[in-house]
């Protein structure tokens, strides 16, 4: 398989994780998003949204978005389980996710900040307090929900917590205070400490630009 990618993009990180977690072998194909690779004739015939990720299966079939590819993963491949059996449990860790995939993440992706920036005139300060506003009240919502385990849901690391971690590698690059989630932080250090956590990190992909070829 082959996963559409840009190191510091966080769906396309959620994914990642998720690949790891379930030992699938991949590559990475990557699309620069701040050169607008995504805008190419070529990718865009690939995912019409022109974003990442994409994720091309071994017969040529294309999935996009995130949730979707996740998903599909989780259906496809039996262990480990990231959702579970339980239907109550498994809409729990699907409503988590969806705090970061639907609420979070679109109102402060890259596209969303170049315009505030470029189209509306924000300063840089107001951009990022426009972005911390919206992690503040995501990460509230979530930390009312986890239960003081290792994890969100438990003691195994599943698909609530793949959408967790890029998501707060993001809050940090933008000097969100953490120190107000206290279970969010000790997940993520947790997860961190993990192989296919570290090995999904924006700083161990190959088109990151700090990384040595």
């Amino acid at each position: 398989m082959k996963l559409y990618s840009y190191f510091r993009s966080s769906a396309a990180y959620r994914v990642r994780i998720v690949l790891n977690l379930k030992k699938i072998d991949y590559e990475i194909e990557s699309i620069n998003l701040v050169k607008g690779d995504q805008k190419s004739k070529s990718y865009v015939g690939i995912n019409s949204q022109g974003l990442v990720p994409s994720l091309e299966l071994d017969d040529g079939r294309i999935i996009t978005q995130s949730l979707a590819i996740c998903e599909w993963i989780e259906a496809s491949y039996d262990n480990p389980k990231l959702i579970p059996d339980d239907s109550y449990q498994a809409a729990r860790v699907r409503a988590c996710a969806l705090v970061v995939a639907t609420d979070m993440h679109p109102v402060n992706n890259l596209r969303i900040l170049k315009y505030l920036e470029n189209e509306l005139g924000v300063d840089e300060p107001k951009k990022n307090r426009w972005y911390q506003h919206w992690v503040e009240q995501g990460f509230q919502a979530i930390e009312k929900t986890l239960e003081g385990t290792s994890f969100c849901f438990g003691d195994e690391p599943g698909l609530a917590d793949a959408f967790l971690v890029p998501q707060v590698f993001n809050a940090l690059r933008f000097d969100v205070d953490m120190k107000h989630y206290p279970k969010i932080s000790a997940i993520n250090e947790t997860c961190n400490e993990i192989p296919a956590f570290i090995n999904a990190h924006p700083d161990n992909q190959p088109d990151n630009p700090s990384v040595e070829s």
